[in-house]
């Protein structure tokens, strides 16, 4: 089989190339991302490519499936720079994949798709996705939901599958997510349990995530499982709400106000001191819990981590500055003191 991953060099395209690799049914991967690695994997062609401007349709001819995992969450104080990518990049990736033949198009949707919804029961795939309108995050997957409707509904030829996780972490995107969400003024020394006294209290504050590999290998099943279709929640266990957290972390809990965490985020955030704007919060906040018993029974998707034990080696991670070699998660091009970072203008543009 030949698999196109757009997106390949990030959080989950590594690992996901990676599961892809492994697999014996798949004798050759395209890798498409806007810097090429300096290595690539036996089975691997890395292509460097923009999914909003370069063309498409060549790379996806003769393609089994295409996963679609191409994404800008940064630079946030730009939005017209992140829907040329988040938006219009994902559209030209559905069109195209749609227009080459390709067998199947899977694409990496999210939580932060949903609409706002209950914690303390668990939805499944027909949850509403109309998103969290103050965050861009989930406005851009939930303009990608509906892009993915236009697709299914035009009649084409295409299996679609639409994974949708929760939070994707390991120890070898320590590095890139601290950039992304962090910034450079997080000193990594201080990113250990040992010195995380308390948890926000929060009324809403229950999250799930998944690691990378396990997330990984849900596109893979996604991609190589002719009778995969449609959407798949993907988390693992447990919830992560206060108290797990506060377990996991020997904390304990701190009533706080949300309007006062949310405007101390908005700030620092307009001070430019963290790149993250406060919708990040409001769709944590928001966001529904979900039930993963589609992926589990039909796509047959069980995890090998607990969503603590993800959570745990990435702040390892952090505090260790671990990273991969390839451009979004390399620790090297953050520069000496982070200086790359810093001139990036924690937020304003990529570096």
């Amino acid at each position: 089989m030949r698999i196109v991953v757009t997106g390949a060099t990030g959080n989950v395209g590594t690992r996901v190339v990676a599961a892809l690799e492994r697999d014996e049914r798949v004798r050759e991967i395209v890798a498409i991302a806007r810097r090429r690695p300096a290595d690539s994997p036996p089975k691997t062609r890395h292509v460097a490519a923009d999914v909003a401007a370069d063309p498409l349709e060549p790379l996806f001819e003769g393609a089994d499936a295409v996963i679609h995992l191409a994404w800008l969450i940064q630079p946030s104080r730009d939005e017209a720079a992140l829907a040329r990518t988040n938006v219009t990049g994902t559209r030209r990736v559905f069109d195209a994949a749609a227009a080459a033949g390709a067998g199947a198009l899977v694409h990496a949707s999210s939580i932060g798709a949903y609409s706002p919804g209950p914690k303390d029961r668990r939805v499944d795939e027909s949850w509403p996705t109309e998103g969290i309108q103050s965050s861009f995050y989930s406005r851009h997957k939930a303009a990608a939901e509906r892009a993915l409707d236009v697709i299914e509904a035009g009649g084409a030829p295409l299996r679609v599958v639409r994974l949708r996780p929760g939070l994707i972490f390991q120890r070898g995107a320590a590095t890139g997510i601290r950039r992304l969400f962090a910034g450079p003024f997080l000193p990594s020394p201080l990113v250990d349990p040992r010195l995380i006294p308390i948890v926000p209290d929060l009324p809403g504050l229950a999250v799930q995530a998944v690691h990378a590999d396990d997330v990984a290998d849900a596109y893979r099943l996604a991609a190589l499982d002719p009778a995969a279709h449609g959407a798949y929640n993907v988390a693992a266990e447990p919830v992560l709400d206060v108290p797990e957290l506060c377990r996991l972390l020997g904390a304990r809990p701190l009533r706080l106000h949300t309007g006062l965490v949310r405007a101390l985020a908005s700030a620092s955030w307009r001070l430019r001191l963290q790149p993250t704007p406060p919708g990040w919060l409001d769709m944590g906040l928001g966001v529904p819990l979900m039930d993963v018993t589609r992926a589990r029974d039909e796509l047959g998707w069980t995890p090998r981590h607990s969503s603590g034990d993800a959570l745990l080696e990435l702040l390892a991670g952090m505090r260790d500055g671990a990273g991969t070699p390839t451009p979004p998660l390399d620790p090297r091009s953050s520069g000496p003191a982070r200086v790359r970072e810093i001139l990036s203008g924690v937020g304003r543009r990529s570096f």
